[in-house]
């Protein structure tokens, strides 16, 4: 994508990310694996490349700075616990379900970042968090009997804590990617530490398969290179041009977008009021984007 795209259209780069790792949970069911497995080759096939773009980076704009690393690192071990979570949490209650269920970080991300950061969400972002909330709601199936999933209770649970550590990866990815210019060094540091908190976590829960087989390595490798590298450096280059409330509104395309997907793909079968919320979603991000201008912002190259 053009980098003139990349600083004056934020909204539509970050809605194409999320388009794009709309897929993540649908190939992770395909490859067949356990969810540590998953996490870790996700992570793992995502580094070459991500090197290589980061060390391009560094030769042309210099080393980051250590704060910047520090908190790519810290954004790192909260994506390794959220892929996790939210693996077992597709295991539980299907892929589509189980991504609207981790984006309560629509709440959490703004309430979060006012809270910690003194960043007031504009009031678009705030007036779209409501709706948004009850879409996620309605998807999740909490307010009907007999909800898709083998434990939606379960799913539900893992669901949530996975929105609380994605919540910290975002606002730890969104403030050490402040500089423009650089979205892959980042994003690079932050799969570095995935990699290694995954097979970590893989190896206490004795759930890491090292030898998936070639079909599975097949899937988790178009899932690192499709998601983890072009629908993360797509979010990551956009998410400090955006407040952090409206990114994250922004970001629940990605739900809507798995619940049909999955439906389509995987035979997962949402309910009529499911559907209803996913419609729902997209109300939200109308509302969050409605009367918005973005703001120009400067080509990093012609800055300072």
């Amino acid at each position: 994508m053009p980098a003139s795209v990349l600083g004056r259209r934020p909204v539509l780069v970050v809605l194409v990310g999320a388009l794009t790792i709309a897929f993540s949970g649908i190939l992770y069911r395909l490859s067949e694996v356990s969810p540590s497995t998953g996490a870790f080759f996700r992570c793992l096939w995502a580094l070459p490349p991500l090197w290589w773009l980061a060390r391009r980076e560094d030769v042309r704009f210099g080393p980051r700075n250590r704060q910047s690393r520090l908190l790519a690192y810290a954004a790192g071990a909260f994506f390794a616990a959220d892929l996790v979570l939210w693996h077992h949490a597709i295991e539980q209650v299907g892929a589509g379900l189980a991504t609207v269920l981790g984006n309560t970080q629509v709440v959490l991300v703004g309430v979060l970042t006012w809270a910690l950061l003194r960043e007031r969400p504009q009031a678009s972002a705030l007036a779209a968090i409501p709706v948004v909330s009850v879409g996620v709601l309605l998807i999740s199936g909490a307010l009907e009997d007999g909800a898709y999933g083998s434990n939606p209770a379960l799913g539900a649970f893992f669901g949530v804590l996975t929105g609380i550590a994605y919540s910290g990866f975002l606002i730890a990815l969104r403030h050490g990617s402040s500089d423009l210019r650089r979205p892959a060094g980042p994003l690079y540091d932050a799969t570095l530490a995935s990699t290694i908190g995954t097979a970590l976590i893989g190896i206490a829960g004795q759930d890491l398969d090292l030898t998936p087989s070639l079909e599975a390595t097949g899937w988790l490798i178009l899932l690192a290179l499709s998601s983890q590298v072009f629908g993360w450096l797509l979010i990551s280059s956009s998410l400090p041009r955006l407040p952090a409330a409206l990114s994250s509104v922004m970001l629940t395309f990605q739900p809507a977008c798995s619940v049909v997907f999955a439906a389509l793909l995987l035979d997962e079968s949402p309910s009529p009021l499911q559907l209803v919320g996913a419609a729902g979603i997209v109300a939200g991000l109308a509302v969050a984007t409605l009367g918005r201008r973005a703001p120009r912002v400067p080509e990093p190259e012609l800055a300072g």
